[in-house]
């Protein structure tokens, strides 16, 4: 009993020894190095530089990582799936760059970093060392957040941001510079839309707007004809859920040495890999499917560690830290992300299906139905193809209206990929007051209706919902 005694005793301290380090000062060698560039500090960074997140190979946990477990998925050399990237990557499966022994990630809310001396700041700003230095700069639990999304992403990094909109105007100020031409898709997120127009036109930027709906002519002539920094695009895009070739794209983009940037919200990092297809860069308004509770408000970039070194620059002069806290919660609903996904794709389809086939509907907006003009490039480039349906109603506005308010179940709110339904009808929300044309223009009806399906009961959501066409 003694010997059993000792023995777990000895396997508890080598656990605690792997996975808790307490900080230490520099080693000798490190120290005489570190004391070598005293006379030379201008050869340190000017800015901060943190250590890259490590490659995963996508996602063939490496054993030799110290702080990683050897299970029997590693041994075998398998990929981890999603749904355990979910949960461990960044934490278990990761650097650990919380360092601690705590199931759950510890919220590190300090915005200033020690260093025991100089000889240990030197190490740190060489990068001899794993630390931090300020907030805006880094953060413990934002890099565990910003592991875990690269593990899912099959990135070498990733930036986590205050907003979506923070990590699209961060990535487009980064990789396009002044005299720079950046072509994007007609129906790509608004505000989006309206920076690349209105604000980088004012540095000197060029933007060409084009339709994909029949093929990539019309992306091939400005290719050819012009001298573009960057194609953007929305896929899927919202509310129409149309589609990009990410793979066609990319291919036809990096021959004339554009690069790729996909705004992959709609489809979350579970149902499409763009950078696995040959995107450059991939965004997310981490508010929706990522964080999952509709109670965080966040975005995200990945892509090559020298691309998002580039973004990172952008991104500590424009001020667009997410707060600790806030990381928190996203990595806190980043364990059900896969999940929540899996049901939102099955009752997505599900309902697109019954609704194609209702008196009262005249049309169904969703790639996974058979009849959608998107059906194949989403059978090919993804696994699921999300919660949110589109459809057009057989009324006029007040009809629809009707319809919406009779709904028991769904919130008439934006945003969506939550855990609750959301339902909203654009012309007496996001369009209201906008003319005739433009909605139009932007394909958006008076009888238009675009639901986001959360995690109830697809039962309880199929019965409210054919209840509520009978009060048209």
């Amino acid at each position: 009993m003694a010997k059993s005694s000792s023995l777990v005793t000895k396997v508890l301290v080598q656990r605690r020894r792997r996975v808790h380090r307490s900080r230490r000062s520099p080693t000798k060698p490190e120290r005489a190095a570190a004391a070598d560039t005293f006379g030379s500090l201008a050869g340190c960074p000017s800015s901060p530089e943190y250590p890259v997140v490590p490659d995963l190979d996508d996602c063939v946990v490496d054993t030799a990582v110290d702080d990683a477990p050897v299970v029997a998925a590693e041994a075998a050399g398998r990929r981890a799936s999603d749904e355990t990237l979910a949960v461990h990557a960044g934490e278990k499966l990761g650097s650990g760059a919380a360092e601690t022994d705590s199931i759950a990630t510890p919220i590190v809310s300090g915005t200033t970093h020690w260093f025991r001396d100089s000889a240990d700041l030197i190490a740190f700003r060489e990068g001899w060392r794993r630390s931090f230095e300020y907030g805006r700069y880094g953060n413990p639990t934002v890099k565990v957040l910003e592991e875990k999304i690269s593990a899912l992403e099959r990135a070498e990094a990733t930036l986590v941001t205050s907003s979506g909109m923070n990590a699209i105007v961060a990535t487009l100020l980064a990789l396009v510079p002044p005299g720079g031409h950046v072509v994007v898709t007609a129906d790509c997120y608004s505000e989006a839309r309206a920076f690349i127009h209105d604000k980088l036109s004012k540095m000197g930027i060029t933007s060409t707007f084009v339709d994909l709906d029949d093929d990539m002519e019309a992306l091939e002539s400005v290719l050819d004809e012009d001298e573009v920094t960057m194609f953007y695009a929305d896929s899927m895009t919202n509310p129409h859920l149309k589609v990009v070739d990410v793979a066609r794209v990319a291919e036809l983009c990096h021959r004339r040495g554009a690069l790729v940037c996909i705004d992959s919200t709609l489809a979350s990092p579970i149902n499409q890999k763009p950078l696995a297809l040959g995107a450059d860069v991939v965004l997310h308004s981490a508010t929706k499917y990522i964080a999952g509770h509709h109670d965080v408000i966040a975005g995200c970039v990945s892509g090559s560690e020298a691309l998002i070194s580039r973004i990172r620059a952008w991104h500590h002069d424009l001020g667009g830290a997410i707060s600790p806290n806030a990381a928190y919660m996203i990595i806190r609903g980043l364990k059900t992300l896969a999940l929540r996904v899996e049901a939102q794709n099955r009752t997505a389809l599900r309902m697109a299906r019954l609704l194609e086939k209702h008196p009262k509907i005249e049309r169904v907006y969703y790639p996974g139905l058979e009849s959608s003009p998107w059906h194949g490039v989403a059978t090919r480039q993804m696994a699921g193809a999300g919660g949110v349906v589109s459809f057009e109603v057989a009324s006029d506005m007040r009809g629809v209206m009707r319809f919406v308010d009779a709904l028991e179940l769904p919130l008439i709110a934006t945003s969506l990929g939550g855990c609750e339904s959301l339902v909203q009808q654009p012309a007496v929300m996001s369009y209201w007051g906008k003319s005739e044309e433009e909605k139009a223009k932007n394909g958006i009806k008076d009888n238009f209706v675009r639901f986001s399906f959360g995690i109830e009961k697809f039962e309880d959501l199929r019965d409210d919902i054919l209840q509520a066409l009978e009060k048209i």
